[in-house]
């Protein structure tokens, strides 16, 4: 994909999350998308456990994922039936494209779980540098989402799986602003015996 090490950097430099509901059609097709998550499945994986999935939401299953979120929040929040859950339709129904990113982390492993879910988080980065490797914008939200077991089940979580995160992609319908970054010297230090 990229034909010099140039190109690779300026990938890493211009990589910018974009918010999912500026996020317009076109989003990838099929066959885009198959790559994009084959790219993003490169990801180191100690142990050859592969201790993550992928859930890919259809445009037409959108409705019934709102309807989950909605219902899981009540179930979660007694007294908020009635109240205006728009928020919640509105998350499920932003950007062409959406995936469920679930941790799953092999039980008994010699692995420990945080190398496994490490892994996973690497699995999620993947798909925002290959999303935009692809001419896309990505946007990786968790949120009550990410952390609600009612919706966790609903997508195939067992014991001990967690929803990394929901990963949207389309295209910008605006340019991406850049965001402030960490400075260097501020998060890097010589290790000093």
């Amino acid at each position: 994909m990229f034909n010099d090490t140039t190109s690779l950097r300026t990938h890493l430099a211009t990589r910018r999350s974009g918010k999912p509901r500026d996020m317009i059609a076109p989003g990838p097709d099929v066959a885009a998308l198959r790559e994009i998550i084959a790219l993003a499945l490169r990801t180191p994986d100690h142990g050859k456990l592969a201790p993550w999935r992928i859930v890919t939401v259809a445009a037409d299953q959108r409705d019934a994922l709102a309807a989950l979120l909605k219902s899981a929040w009540v179930r979660e929040n007694p007294g908020a039936a009635g109240l205006d859950l728009s928020a919640l339709d509105q998350f499920a129904h932003q950007a062409p494209t959406l995936l469920v990113l679930v941790s799953t982390p092999v039980a008994g492993s010699k692995i420990p779980v945080w190398e496994q879910q490490m892994s996973a988080g690497a699995v999620g980065m993947n798909l925002l540098h290959a999303a935009h490797a692809h001419g896309f914008v990505g946007s990786w939200l968790t949120g009550w989402a990410a952390y609600s077991p009612d919706v966790a089940a609903a997508f195939g979580a067992q014991d001990g799986d967690t929803i990394v995160g929901y990963f949207f992609l389309g295209s910008p319908a605006r340019e991406l602003d850049e965001r402030p970054r960490p400075e260097y010297d501020d998060v890097v230090q010589a290790w000093e015996i």
